[in-house]
C-alpha cells in the first residue's frame, strides 16, 4: 500500500483508533436501509449482529458504541455489587475505563499471574474461599485477548480454554475482552469463533484493526443478549437510526479482517528497525500482533521528538512508547518513521 496523503500529514501510529472510513466504506454508510433500533427496525443494525454472532460462533450479539461499554455491559450481566473479577496484570477493564466496573457494575478486580496471563494454579490462587461469606464472592473470570499493555501479545490458544476450562469447572462466568481478537486470529491462524468458544460472551472491537469509525459488538447466548440490550439502554447506549454506523461495521467484518496479516508485517518491520538504534530496546518477542513497544529513555521526549518530524506514537509509560499499525499506514510510512526514530537517537 503506497501513501495517499499529502506529505504534510502525520504518519499516525499512536493507536489503530485513529483510521478513517474510506471511500468504499463510506459508501456502504451512505446506502445503508436504516430504521429506528430501539424498536428492534433497524436492518442493518440486524445484519451486523446476525453476521457478528455468526463470525464469533455465538447465538447473538448486540452492537454496542465501543469497547469499554461491551465489557461492562459484560460485568453487568455475569456480576452483582461486590463481587470480585480475576482478570490478567493490566487488564484494560481495570486500567482504561475510567474505573466503571466499580462504579457502574459495583465489582473489584484481583490480578492474577503477569504481563496479562495467567494459569490454572494462578487463576485458583486468586479465587476467594466460597465458605468465606465475609469475602468478597468470585463470580467472574475475564481474558484479554490480544493484551494490549503487553504489546498486542496473544494468548496460547491451551493454555486460554484450560483456564476457561477450569473457571468453568468452579463455577465461574468467563468473559473475552477481544478488543482485538481479529488480530489473534490471524495471529494464531485459527478463527475468531474458535477463540471465542471457551468463554460466555465476548467483546470486538469493529474501530481498531477493521477501521470501522465507530463501535463494538458483546456476543453471547441469546438471552445474556437481551439482558445486555436492557443494560445498554440503561447505560444510554441505545440509538436510533445505528444502521448508519453498523454499515461500517459489516464492511469492516467482510473486507478488512484477512488484511491484519499486513498490519503485523508492518509492525514487525518497524521492531527490527528501531531495534538496531542505539537508545532504542524492543523485546521481539512480545511483537506478535499490530502493537509495538519500545523502550527509550524519556517517552514524552522522544514522542515531541518523533511529532516534530511527522511521526505519531504514545507514551506509553515514564520510559516507554507504544506504535500501533493499521490500514491507514504503508510500509513506506513504516520505513520514514525507522527513519524518523534515527533521526532522533543521533540526537
Amino acid at each position: 500500500m503506497t501513501r495517499s496523503s499529502t506529505p504534510s500529514t502525520p504518519i499516525d501510529l499512536r493507536s489503530d483508533t485513529v483510521t478513517r472510513p474510506g471511500p468504499a466504506m463510506r459508501e456502504a454508510m451512505a446506502s445503508a436501509e436504516v430504521g429506528d433500533d430501539i424498536y428492534g427496525e433497524d436492518p442493518t443494525a440486524k445484519a451486523l449482529e446476525a453476521r457478528a454472532a455468526e463470525v464469533l460462533g455465538k447465538e447473538a450479539a448486540l452492537f454496542v458504541s465501543s469497547g469499554t461499554m461491551g465489557n461492562q455491559l459484560a460485568l453487568l450481566i455475569h456480576c452483582r455489587p461486590g463481587d470480585d473479577v480475576v482478570i490478567g496484570e493490566d487488564a484494560h477493564c481495570k486500567l482504561y475505563e475510567s474505573g466503571a466496573g466499580g462504579a457502574i457494575a459495583g465489582v473489584q478486580f484481583t490480578q492474577a499471574g503477569r504481563g496479562g496471563f495467567f494459569d490454572v494454579a494462578e487463576l485458583e490462587a486468586a479465587i476467594y474461599p466460597t465458605a468465606a461469606y465475609y469475602m468478597p464472592r468470585t463470580r467472574l473470570v475475564a481474558l484479554e485477548n490480544t493484551h494490549n499493555r503487553g504489546g498486542g501479545t496473544v494468548w496460547p490458544v491451551a493454555q486460554a480454554e484450560a483456564v476457561a476450562d477450569r473457571a468453568r469447572a468452579l463455577g465461574l462466568a468467563t468473559h473475552l475482552d477481544g478488543a482485538r481478537i481479529w488480530n489473534a486470529a490471524v495471529a494464531t491462524g485459527r478463527s475468531a469463533a474458535e477463540l471465542a468458544a471457551p468463554f460466555d460472551t465476548v467483546t470486538a472491537c469493529l474501530s481498531k484493526g477493521l477501521g470501522a469509525p465507530v463501535g463494538s459488538v458483546l456476543a453471547g447466548s441469546r438471552a445474556a443478549m437481551e439482558e445486555a440490550r436492557r443494560f445498554r439502554k440503561m447505560l444510554g447506549g441505545a440509538m436510533r437510526q445505528v444502521g448508519v454506523l453498523c454499515a461500517a461495521g459489516l464492511y469492516a467484518l467482510e473486507h478488512h479482517r484477512a488484511r491484519l496479516a499486513d498490519d503485523h508485517a508492518n509492525a514487525r518491520r518497524l521492531a527490527e528497525g528501531v531495534a538496531t538504534l542505539d537508545g532504542c530496546a524492543v523485546d521481539l518477542a512480545t511483537v506478535q500482533t499490530n502493537l509495538v513497544m519500545i523502550d527509550v529513555a524519556d517517552a514524552p521526549a522522544f514522542a515531541d521528538a518523533m511529532r516534530a518530524r511527522g511521526v505519531l506514537v504514545s507514551p506509553f509509560g515514564p520510559q516507554r512508547i507504544r506504535a500501533v499499525t493499521h490500514l491507514d499506514v504503508s510500509r513506506d510510512d513504516i520505513d520514514a518513521a525507522i527513519e524518523a526514530a534515527r533521526e532522533v537517537t543521533r540526537g
